[in-house]
C-alpha cells in the first residue's frame, strides 16, 4: 500500500466517523423534504483510475454537503482525497494526450477546488489538473489537504453566504 492510498484509506475512514452524525442528518433531511421525487442521491458515471467507470454518489444539494458520499468512495479505492476533478468517461479530457488524468484516482479536492474552482476557466482548470498529475506527491496532498476548508469558507463568504446552506 502506497503512503497515498494509506492516508485516503485512513483519512477517508476518520473523516466518515467524525461525520457520520451529520451525514445522517442531510441524508435524513434530504428524505424529508424530497419525499421520493428522485431520491436523496444523485448518480454520475464517472472516470476513474485507469480509465475504469463507476458510479459516484452525491447528495441532492446544491452546497459542500453535496460532496459527503464521496468518503465513501474514498475509502473504497475508486476516488482519493486529493486529485483531478471526476469527469464522465465521455469528456475531452478523457481522451487523447489528457488521458494521462486518467493515471490517478479522481479527487474530492485538488488544485482545481483551492484555485478558485467555477471562477477558473477551463483550460486553467485542465492545466491545474494536468500539472497535478505529473507533479503530484504526499506533501502536495497535505499542502492541498490543509488549503481545501479555508478555499470552501472563502467562496462561500464571497458569495454572501455567511449562514448554513440550505439543504433542499
Amino acid at each position: 500500500m502506497t503512503a497515498k492510498r494509506a492516508l485516503d484509506l485512513l483519512g477517508g475512514l476518520l473523516l466518515l466517523a467524525v461525520l457520520s452524525p451529520l451525514i445522517t442528518a442531510v441524508a435524513l433531511s434530504l428524505a424529508l423534504a424530497t419525499a421520493g421525487a428522485g431520491g436523496v442521491m444523485r448518480r454520475r458515471t464517472v472516470a476513474g483510475r485507469g480509465g475504469h467507470t463507476f458510479t459516484m454518489l452525491t447528495f441532492r444539494t446544491k452546497s459542500p454537503l453535496a460532496g459527503l458520499p464521496l468518503l465513501l468512495h474514498v475509502v473504497r479505492g475508486q476516488m482519493s482525497l486529493v486529485g483531478p476533478c471526476p469527469l464522465t468517461p465521455g469528456h475531452r479530457e478523457c481522451t487523447g494526450e489528457a488521458r494521462r488524468r486518467l493515471s490517478v484516482r479522481p479527487g474530492m479536492t485538488g488544485l482545481w477546488q483551492i484555485s478558485g474552482r467555477s471562477d477558473l476557466p477551463w483550460e486553467e482548470r485542465e492545466l491545474l489538473d494536468l500539472h497535478y498529475v505529473d507533479h503530484h506527491w504526499l506533501g502536495m496532498d497535505l499542502a492541498i489537504l490543509a488549503r481545501t476548508l479555508p478555499a470552501v469558507r472563502r467562496r462561500r463568504a464571497a458569495a454572501g453566504q455567511t449562514r448554513p446552506a440550505r439543504l433542499a
